[in-house]
């Protein structure tokens, strides 16, 4: 653990803030405010508690968490408002739940003529205990976006609608590279931005809270996570 690596950590989180706009928060030097980040000098207890208020952390989570989850697979940090839509969603439960999910859905997706289908998905959270652990089963969830064109009747699922909603996103590159790594740290790295910046998720059962989404760029799969903010 360092604390000076979860100070870099957390100035980055909040919208890049450079070490003279932390200093003058602070009231010292840039020169302090490198030494602290190089570790090479330690704050004293009212600068750590002003720290710990600025950036909406603990006194626990500066000085002895590793806070700093950030690599090269990550970028683009944004808030994003995300028009609203409609949508069919089918949930699994299995020891492979995200894969049968989504394969469910692009069988609809053929089923309804979708060339082009748009997909996202989310952990689905009603899992026993006795399904994780003893048969290794998750939950997964998958939707398929429907244009405007695409009318309602004889789809193969309820129509669901969202609203039009403000979420944070980050951008992953490459994910299934380590997906049991990338995927969930980048939840991490939005959490941590959120507190950093102030921002409070939205979680009333009315809209999708979080979601994945992933697509091709340039040959190179990449995925979108959001989480709801309000």
């Amino acid at each position: 653990m360092s604390l000076g690596q979860n100070l870099l950590f957390l100035r980055k989180m909040r919208d890049n803030m450079t070490q003279e706009e932390l200093a003058e928060l602070l009231n010292v030097s840039r020169q302090t405010v490198s030494k602290w980040e190089l570790d090479a000098a330690y704050p004293e207890m009212e600068k750590l508690l002003a720290l710990c208020e600025l950036f909406s952390c603990t006194l626990d989570q500066l000085i002895r968490e590793n806070m700093n989850i950030i690599n090269d697979a990550y970028s683009n940090i944004r808030i994003e408002e995300v028009d609203g839509f409609r949508y069919i969603r089918y949930a699994v439960i299995s020891p492979e739940p995200e894969e049968d999910a989504i394969a469910h859905v692009k069988r609809w997706a053929d089923q309804i003529g979708i060339q082009d289908p748009k997909i996202i998905g989310w952990d689905f959270p009603m899992v026993s205990q006795e399904q994780t652990n003893v048969h290794h089963m998750h939950g997964y969830a998958a939707a398929l976006i429907l244009n405007d064109d695409i009318s309602e009747e004889g789809l193969p699922a309820e129509v669901r609608r969202q609203n039009r909603q403000r979420y944070i996103a980050i951008t992953i590159t490459a994910p299934h590279i380590a997906p049991f790594e990338l995927i969930p740290n980048a939840y991490k790295v939005l959490m941590a931005y959120m507190q950093a910046n102030g921002y409070k998720g939205k979680w009333d059962g009315h809209i999708i809270d979080c979601f994945e989404k992933e697509y091709d760029l340039n040959g190179v799969w990449h995925m979108d996570v959001y989480i709801a903010i309000e």
